[in-house]
């Protein structure tokens, strides 16, 4: 949490994480690999999207998508294989993909950075993963 916190391309993300109440969960020993979305990422999304999750009755929701983000277990890009799928902590999968040389995430999201963390390690993203909606 500290490294988001001291980057002014995360503000919008350690909004929602102090919303969600995940300031502690993400700070303990870990280690966590996080998919962090810059703020730009968050400006993709519909218009009110990132106002509508701020609200304290949509906590939940908030915290499904950001935990959405995170996988237990520190993973270097380097790892990460093409059609690898990552069991994130929300109980959902991202998928893994390679193409020409950039690593993506459920084809929607892109890495453009990876900072080691004393925790795991950041791996900074162009989009926010959305968990699939629950099968009714």
């Amino acid at each position: 949490m500290q490294v988001a916190i001291g980057s002014k391309d995360h503000s919008t993300l350690v909004a929602a994480v102090k919303a969600a109440e995940l300031v502690d969960v993400l700070s303990n020993a870990g280690p966590f690999t996080v998919f962090a979305p810059t703020n730009a990422a968050f400006d993709k999304l519909p218009a009110g999207t990132v106002d509508g999750l701020l609200k304290p009755e949509k906590k939940n929701d908030l915290a499904d998508i950001l935990q959405y983000h995170v996988y237990v277990g520190s993973l270097s890009a380097e790892s990460l294989q093409d059609g690898q799928t990552l069991g994130m902590v929300n109980g959902g999968t991202v998928k893994v993909s390679k193409k020409d040389g950039k690593i993506m995430l459920n084809g929607t999201a892109t890495i453009v950075a990876s900072v080691p963390a004393s925790n795991g390690i950041i791996h900074v993203i162009d989009g926010v993963l959305l968990p699939p909606a629950p099968a009714k």
